[in-house]
Parts: structure tokens; sequence; C-alpha cells
């Protein structure tokens, strides 16, 4: 007589074509059989779905798998129905479906066909869905990403919390509840919110050793991602960003550079969704530029990187898109890209939701701080995030990370670490970052005035030390645990037991920053100004050469160096070597207007250099920008000239105005004027104008840096911007 493992063997082969189990699936389904409860915690691409597919086609009746996303559940049915000999094996029952295709589903239940019945926890609300449930014989139920219960979770959606009252109206059957994602913490939720303390939990290892991580910081974000991509060549790959419109500007950018890419996000209609899923499965394209819709239960185990255009919001997030790197165990990099700045607008996002989300958001997004800037291994930190021990030397996986393939040198800050905790103790825990820096570097601001802070003993203290420095050691003491973010007051910083402890001598810890990891972008160059630059190695000698001509030009039409191209430009020219005013004018930031005005003797001189040095212009490394489709820049001037408040401009658009500013800084810094003239006139003092455009016309530079450091206690950095954008209308134009 065959044992039940000889069984469930030749089933597994009769149904997947697979001789052995992965891992423990083969326990996971013996358990769920028997009529018990079943937790199980399998990473990405650890067969999960396996666990429910073969316990129901071998089940009396039919299982009710719950699953978050429409996409996933035509992946899995099509999977299903493709290894029977008949359809309706498995169906999808949810909104898209028209009343003839509901009856068929509900046919072929009745008949006994169907095994697995996919549906959204909305539709299990549905009062004729539920009455029809109720009359057939269920085997189980199936709760497919789990981590969507918990609040703590990374995808918290709050019609799953109810999942246990409506799976008790239509049956008393087994609960099997997966996912790929879960700290204790959201594993403790789960299980409390469906009832299941008694289920017998399974949890795999974490690990995936193929996977590479690294971090990078977000500098020319859009040329190294090309870049890396061209390294890549005809492979696979995923890049997430945040927004849709990132996506589709990006996933444009790729294709202008040859690189055969589609768009992937909610606000695609369902038809061309579909169809770019399926082409990237068919391997019809390469990569996919995609919001977090992306992913979830894409079973395409050759997908060879996986991009973070923008850093997530959480870890759990950051884990499950990683793991759809690399699930044949092949190569599998992780390539990410960090501003803190993101982290900021993330924070502001949080700051408009109710106090729980928020309080959750903060910590969630503390944690990817904390493993962005880390020292340590990124797979020790990750995995000891999700409640695993690592081993950082003999590991299964264990030089697979930039952090232990180039270590970051280390110091101990915490004599510096104190004197932040001090300032933060003597000024009764009032004040937000961006104060304490400026109370640390002795640099006078509003908030110092009001407070008149000038006076106090801490004013200046760390001046030694640059801003970013100052940044970091609060960074990584709130991560840390020394200083909390206060959520009513939003961003004032408190301290914690912690602190107190290191502050009275009760502790003496060590407090170990990387040492020159500097992040911010205004430290490396303007971020608005390095957005897209072409680029192999940089000509130096042309580049100095550029500079001295750029000097003679402006000096003849009497305007400051940097009011004729821009540093960046420059650089730029000395990859493209551009020797006609047509490819002066295709130069980053630099357009028609600009090209014709000043363009002729650059290319002239670029022309004979090339000539002389004997160049090969190649043009394989120009990254190609994408051409404003958009009326934007026509609909700015004709506002503009309306004299139309800004912000109405920008909402017109559904622009934010930091995305405003930008479309106008590319006009003027491409050469045509905009009359902002009556905006500044009536929100700015008249006095601050004129020091800023006589301090513009005598300046080196139009980097923000720059300006920062003589206006920044008067002027935003929204207001430099504007009237940065006005002097350069105003003079270079």
């Amino acid at each position: 007589m065959k044992t039940k493992h000889e069984d469930l063997t030749s089933a597994l082969k009769k149904y997947f074509g697979f001789s052995t189990f992965k891992g423990r699936q083969e326990e996971i389904i013996s358990t769920l059989l028997s009529g018990n409860d079943v937790f199980v915690l399998m990473p990405t691409g650890g067969g999960k779905s396996l666990c429910y597919q073969l316990p129901a086609l071998l089940s009396e009746g039919t299982a009710i798998v719950v699953s978050p996303l429409i996409a996933l559940m035509k992946n899995q049915v099509d999977a299903i129905n493709g290894i029977s000999a008949e359809e309706g094996v498995g169906h999808v029952l949810n909104s898209s479906l028209n009343k003839t295709q509901t009856k068929q589903v509900f046919d072929d239940i009745k008949s006994g066909k169907t095994k697995l019945l996919y549906v959204a926890p909305e539709s299990l609300v549905k009062e004729e869905y539920l009455n029809f449930l109720k009359e057939i014989k269920i085997s189980f139920v199936a709760i497919d990403e789990a981590h969507c219960i918990s609040e703590w979770g990374h995808d918290f959606r709050p019609e799953y919390r109810n999942l246990k009252l409506i799976i008790d109206k239509i049956a008393k059957v087994p609960v099997i509840a997966l996912t790929a994602t879960a700290t204790p913490k959201v594993q403790d939720d789960i299980q409390k919110t469906l009832g299941m303390n008694n289920a017998l939990v399974f949890k795999d290892s974490f690990n995936r050793p193929n996977l590479y991580y690294e971090i990078r910081p977000k500098v020319n974000v859009d040329r190294e991602i090309v870049k890396f991509i061209n390294q890549h060549k005809g492979k696979s790959g995923i890049v997430y960003c945040l927004s849709r419109r990132k996506v589709e500007e990006f996933s444009q950018l790729l294709q202008v550079n040859g690189i055969n890419a589609l768009p992937y996000h909610a606000g695609l209609d369902q038809k061309t969704r579909v169809a770019n899923q399926d082409k990237f499965l068919m391997e019809e394209a390469d990569v996919i530029v995609a919001t977090i819709a992306f992913g979830m239960g894409i079973d395409k185990p050759d997908v060879r990187f996986v991009i973070h255009y923008d850093i997530p919001k959480s870890l759990e997030s950051y884990y499950q898109e990683t793991g759809r790197a690399g699930r044949d165990g092949g190569e599998g990099h992780c390539l990410a890209f960090y501003d803190p700045k993101d982290i900021e607008k993330l924070e502001k996002f949080l700051a408009q939701k109710p106090v729980s989300e928020r309080e959750i958001g903060l910590q969630l997004l503390n944690e990817v701080v904390g493993y962005a800037e880390t020292s340590m291994s990124r797979r020790q930190y990750l995995l000891y995030y999700f409640g695993e021990e690592f081993d950082p030397i003999n590991g299964d996986g264990a030089k697979m990370d930039d952090n232990s393939v180039n270590p970051p040198k280390l110091k101990d800050a915490s004599k510096d670490l104190k004197k932040v905790l001090e300032i933060v103790k003597d000024l009764e825990e009032k004040f937000r970052t961006k104060d304490l820096i400026s109370i640390i570097s002795g640099k006078e601001s509003a908030t110092t005035k009001a407070y008149k802070l000038e006076n106090s003993k801490h004013f200046g203290i760390g001046k030694s030390e640059n801003d970013n420095y100052w940044k970091s050691i609060i960074r990584q003491a709130t991560v840390q645990g020394y200083l909390t973010k206060d959520i009513e007051t939003y961003g004032v910083l408190k301290l914690s037991e912690k602190a107190k402890n290191f502050l009275s001598g009760k502790e003496t810890p060590e407090f170990m920053i990387a040492e020159d990891r500097e992040y911010d972008l205004a430290a490396i160059a303007d971020a608005e100004q390095v957005q897209v630059q072409a680029g192999g190695g940089l000509d130096q000698n042309l580049f100095a050469q550029l500079k001295e001509l750029r000097k003679k030009v402006a000096k003849k039409h009497g305007i400051p160096p940097y009011t004729v191209f821009m540093d960046p430009s420059l650089e730029d020219m000395t990859v493209q070597y551009p020797i006609t005013v047509d490819e002066i004018a295709k130069v980053y930031g630099v357009g028609e207007g600009k090209a014709k005005k000043y363009g002729k003797e650059f290319a002239e001189f670029i022309a004979k250099y090339v000539e002389d040095n004997n160049i090969e212009r190649t043009q394989d490394m120009v990254l190609k920008t994408v051409a404003n489709k958009s009326s934007h820049k026509v609909f700015i001037i004709q506002n503009t000239d309306k004299k139309i408040d800004l912000e109405d401009i920008a909402k017109a658009k559904h622009l934010s105005m930091d995305d405003l500013l930008s479309e106008m800084e590319s006009i003027v810094y491409q050469g045509t004027k905009l009359n902002i003239d009556y905006y500044i006139e009536e929100n700015f003092d008249e006095d601050i104008v004129d020091d800023f455009m006589d301090f513009m016309k005598e300046s080196e530079s139009d980097s923000m840096k720059v300006i920062l450091s003589e206006f920044g206690d008067d002027l935003s950095d929204e207001e430099v911007r504007m009237l940065r954008i006005k002097f350069i209308s105003d003079v270079a134009n």
C-alpha cells in the first residue's frame, strides 16, 4: 500500500511535474489536509502557492483563495488551468465578470469541476456570493498575501480585517494564511485577527543567498540606471518608482535610450496593463518600470535585477520587491538609490495621515533609513528585521552586498552624539532637525532669532563639521533609538529613555557611524541641475578650456559666466563633443534659444579641439532625454505673461510647486524669457530682491548651496529658486 508521502509525491508529479517538494511544502500540505489551521511564512520564490493549490486539487469541494489583486488572480488561474486537462478547475470571482461569466463560474462550482476559486476580500461581502458559497462544499480557505491584514504590514487593506467574520459565516473549515514578508509583530497581528492562535506555523529562512544588495546615493540617477541596464543587456529587470508619473517618464527615457522597457501602474487601463505584463513574461520586453502594483504573484523566475529608483516606504516592501529577482536561484542584483530628501518627502506625506497611521509609518520609514545608512552587512540587517540571525562572515550569501565587499570606514561619534542630546535636553525638546543643525553650526535662522538662540552656549559648537555630518548623527541617533520624532508636534525631536541613560552615565555605548558617506545631493551637486548628464569619462582638459571660453563670452555680454551655460552643460559637451549649433542645442540644459545665442563659438572651439587631438566622437554613452511632449512649457509662458498666480498655474497642471519650479528652471536655463516680476513684487521684500540680484551678478556660481549659504536664513529653498529664475531670465535671456 502506498504511504501518504508517496501519494503526495505522485500527485505533485502528476499535476505540477516536480519529483520532490521544496523546503517544508510537504509538511504544510499534510497539516492542512489533516484539517488543521496553518500559517506559512515563506520568502518570495519559495513556492507558497503550491501549498494550497495541490491540497485543493486533492480535496473534495472547492477551496476559496482570498487574494488582493486582480492581476495576481488572473496569473494564477491561468497557471492552474494550464496544468489541467479540462477548463474551469480554477476560477476568479470578482467585479470584472459580467452576468454570463458569473453564471458559468457558479455552474462549474456546483458540478464539482472547480477546485480553486480566487476572490478579492471585497467580493466576499457581496450578498449573492455569500449566499451561494454557504450552499456549496468548501474544502478550506487560503488567505494569500496575509500581511495585508496587519496595520503593521507594508500593504495594509482594511477589508482584510473582517475576513474572520466572513469565513465563519460561510463554513467551519481549516484556514491557511500565507505571506512572504512578516516581522514577528506582523505575524502575531495576523494570527490574532484571523483567530489562528492554534495554527501550526511554518517559517522558512528569509535568506536569499543569490541576491546581491547594493545602495547608491541618488546622484545622476537616470544616467546610472541606463548605464547599469546596458551592462546587463538583454537581461530581464524591474525598475520600481513611487509615483505613476515617474513610471511614465522613466519608461520613456529608457525607450529613447534604446532599452526595451514598458510602464506598469494602476492608472493604466486594464488592457494595457495586462498586455505590458504579458510582454514582460513572454520576454518581448526586457524591463518593466512599475509602481508597487506590479509583481505580486508574478512568477518570472529569471528576473536578473530589481532597481529602486525611489527608496520604498518600508523594509517589507523592499524585501518583497527585491525578492522578485533571481527566483531560479541564479544571479539577482538589487540596486536602490537613496537620498535623505526622499525620506523627508515621505514624512511630509505621513504628516497628513491619522495619528495611528503616522506613528506606524514613521517607524517603518526609520527602519528603511537604518538599512540604507547601515555599515553592517545588509543581509544581516534585513534578516534581523525579520527576526532571523545571520552570520555575516560564514553565512550563506555572506559576501553578497556592497558593505561586505567594500566595508565603509567607521568612526566613534559618541562625543558628537552627546553634544546633540545635550542640546535637545537643554532646549527642552522643542526643535526639529533643521533647527538643531542651525544651532549646532551657528547659523542664524527665523527660529534661532525667534527664540534668541544666538546667545545659547550651544550656538556654533559644531562649526568644524559640515551640516551633512550633523544630519547623519541625528538620523543615526533616531535609528538607534536615542531620539524619537514626536508625532503630535510633527518632527520635533525628543529624548528616549536610552538617551537619558547615556547622558546620566548609566550607559556608555559606542556610537559608530560610517565616514564620508555623504548622501545629501547638495554636497555633490545641485539636485535640480544634475537630472540627466551624458557621460563616459569627463575630458578635464577640454572642460577647463570651455570654462575659459565661457568667461570670455560672458565678459563680452556683461553677464556672469554661469548664465551662459551651466557647469553640467559644459561637462556634457566634454563627453558628447558637439561640433554644430544643432548638436549644442541637444546638450543637457541648453535648448535652442541658448544654442543660437552662444552656441556658435563653442561649436567651433570644440570642432578644432576634436581635430587637433584626433578625437573619435562616439554616441554610445550619450543619455538621450525625452522631449517634453506636454504643453507645460507653452502653458507656463502664456500664463506668466497673463500674470496668473504661480500656485494656480501649478494646480491647473496638477504639479507640485517643486515640479513647477523645475519646469520653469528648465525654460529659463534653455534661453527662454519668463516674466515672473508680478509674482515677486507681490510676495517678496524689495530690499531682499535687490540684494539677491546684486549678489548673483558678482557670484561665480548659481549653485543652490552657494546661494543658500548667503540667503538661507531669510529665504526658503523655494523662494531662492524663484529669484534665481528671475535673475537668469532677466540677465541671460
